[in-house]
């Protein structure tokens, strides 16, 4: 452990993500980190497809992961990914004891590696989880340039952002960190906030888990299996007042893209739990005659139908911020 210039203790931090086909993305978030208050001390990117070239713009300790191996020489193409996998890659090949998760699609306001691993060192055997703001447009590539350059700032992103009102907020103040004020934290019971977007553990504590459950495919589920693991095993859980901004793209409402992992997923998280995730989504696809489910069955869900194109393309929200 090595001293900082303003005397305080510098941790040595591991950030872990993971992508693919989503290289713009990644350039923004790798260029938010160079320019933060503290870099962390390795980048470890679990992906196929990104540009050396671009990769070695950037100023920090980046260590590139293949995700085909000769286990899963498939994982990499589009049906395949594997988040939950490929963060449990990540976290094995971490030299650091500090690990910090952040999606591809973030971009962390400048002071939030430092707060946040400040706020790991005091509660070390803790899950603890930063606060999304969601950018309302994709940057323009002007825009990207300007963040890489480190010019444009938390300001700018703050007016292009929104919370979501679905998930807790914290009030806009407690947000600000200064050289003599931490931002907020809060301990919370409600382990079903739990969202992989951006989260801080010790790798003992991340082991002690187990990792994300590999069982899951695709999209749904795999994050608050982990933050339902963490309850059973009594890591307390606390929500911060750090801030990633959500680079905004396309979504579904409701998600009927991912119509076949969520119902593998809800399927295998109520087999494990008892407990259906997702309720919103699953209850708008019994609505439609998707699936047969209720939310006092205890059986699996049942298939009906596919989604026409139609209902496909109904769902699109090309320029919404969230889902």
């Amino acid at each position: 452990m090595s001293t900082v210039k303003d005397g305080t203790d510098h941790v040595p931090v591991t950030v872990i993500t993971t992508c693919y086909g989503r290289n713009r993305h990644l350039y923004n978030l790798l260029s938010s980190l160079m320019n933060g208050s503290v870099q962390p001390d390795e980048v470890i990117i679990v992906n196929d497809d990104a540009d050396p070239k671009r990769l070695a713009e950037f100023s920090l300790n980046i260590i590139k992961l293949p995700t085909i191996t000769e286990e899963a020489p498939d994982i990499s193409n589009k049906k395949g990914f594997d988040i939950g996998r490929n963060r449990n890659v990540g976290a094995a090949r971490a030299t650091h004891d500090t690990l910090i998760f952040l999606d591809v699609d973030c971009i962390v306001a400048p002071t939030f590696i430092e707060q946040l691993s400040i706020k790991l060192q005091r509660y070390p055997d803790s899950l603890l989880m930063g606060q999304p703001r969601y950018l309302t447009r994709p940057l323009s590539d002007e825009e990207g340039l300007e963040l890489q350059s480190g010019m444009l700032t938390a300001c700018f992103l703050n007016e292009l952002s929104i919370y979501n009102p679905y998930r807790y907020n914290f009030d806009e103040a407690g947000c600000i960190a200064t050289s003599i004020k931490q931002t907020v934290i809060k301990q919370t019971d409600d382990y079903g906030a739990f969202w992989s977007l951006c989260f801080a553990i010790k790798h003992q504590q991340f082991e002690h888990i187990g990792g994300f459950d590999t069982q899951y495919i695709g999209y749904g589920a795999e994050d608050t299996d982990f933050a339902f693991t963490a309850r059973k095993l009594d890591i307390d859980f606390y929500l911060t007042a750090d801030i990633v901004y959500h680079q905004q793209h396309s979504v579904y409402r409701p998600p009927l893209n991912h119509l076949d992992s969520i119902i593998i997923n809800a399927n295998r998280f109520y087999e494990k739990w008892q407990h259906w995730p997702m309720e919103g989504w699953l209850k708008q696809f019994s609505d439609i005659g998707l699936i047969r489910w209720t939310a006092v069955q205890s059986t699996p869900i049942i298939a009906l139908r596919k989604p026409s194109p139609h209902e496909i393309e109904q769902a699109h929200c090309p320029n919404a911020p969230y889902v």
